[in-house]
């Protein structure tokens, strides 16, 4: 009997744990312990870069970019809107920082976590900047990046059409909002809406090339916002 126990225990502990990791769909526990720090030494956050892989890799490529500018990077890869807006609490606005960057849209088009709805991944982004705003974050919007299509995904098509469609409807709700919008994509395509050569080795992830572009435009951006000089 008592063997039957253990081994029902057992049985029943093993699923308790595999629920409680397949419950965790937007990996709120990547930066439980970072948020924690931060909120127990009571530092100051001045922008949280809200993301996809295209954050967290920029966070790993150029770190001194984020310390040195009191930015803190919410990345996390393959991540669509629907993870990061679930997070956002979390990773956002529990550390109050002054402002907000939301990159996010890749993975959505590329089909990460389901059929790609552009109504509900152009919804999740302005649930999140009202999220922000209704927190007292000031917001930036940046565009998308340019792709000519995934590498993991090649059986999407129309991806450099899908990206620009997103981008324009971003651009266009900024404008309404009178939030910034960085438009990283402009600066970095090529002629057929891809990635310019010698940006990214995969055409989807910028190598340090590609964000020395992206540095500049977003921290003009930052200092607007926050009325810096």
């Amino acid at each position: 009997m008592k063997l039957f126990v253990f081994l029902a225990f057992s049985l029943f502990a093993g699923t308790f744990v595999k629920a409680q990791s397949a419950v965790d769909f937007a990996n709120l526990t990547k930066y439980k312990d970072e948020n924690t720090s931060i909120l127990s030494s009571k530092k100051k956050v001045d922008v949280v870069f809200m993301g996809n892989s295209i954050t967290e890799g920029w966070v790993k490529s150029h770190p001194e970019f984020f310390s040195e500018n009191n930015y803190t990077g919410r990345g996390i890869s393959g991540q669509t809107t629907s993870q990061m807006l679930l997070r956002f609490q979390n990773d956002v606005v529990a550390l109050k920082p002054k402002l907000v960057i939301i990159n996010a849209g890749t993975n959505d088009i590329a089909q990460n976590t389901g059929i790609y709805d552009p109504d509900f991944t152009f919804n999740n982004i302005k649930a999140m900047a009202d999220i922000a705003q209704n927190n007292a974050i000031k917001v930036i919007i940046t565009s998308i990046l340019p792709a000519a299509e995934f590498p993991w995904r090649k059986e999407i098509t129309d991806v450099p059409q899908k990206v620009d469609a997103l981008n324009h409807r971003l651009k266009q709700y900024a404008s309404s909002k009178k939030l910034i919008f960085v438009d990283y994509n402009s600066a970095m395509r090529d002629a057929q809406g891809g990635m310019r050569e010698g940006l990214s080795k995969d055409g989807i992830h910028p190598v340090p090339a590609g964000y020395t572009i992206m540095e500049p435009m977003i921290k003009n951006a930052i200092h607007k916002a926050l009325g810096k000089k």
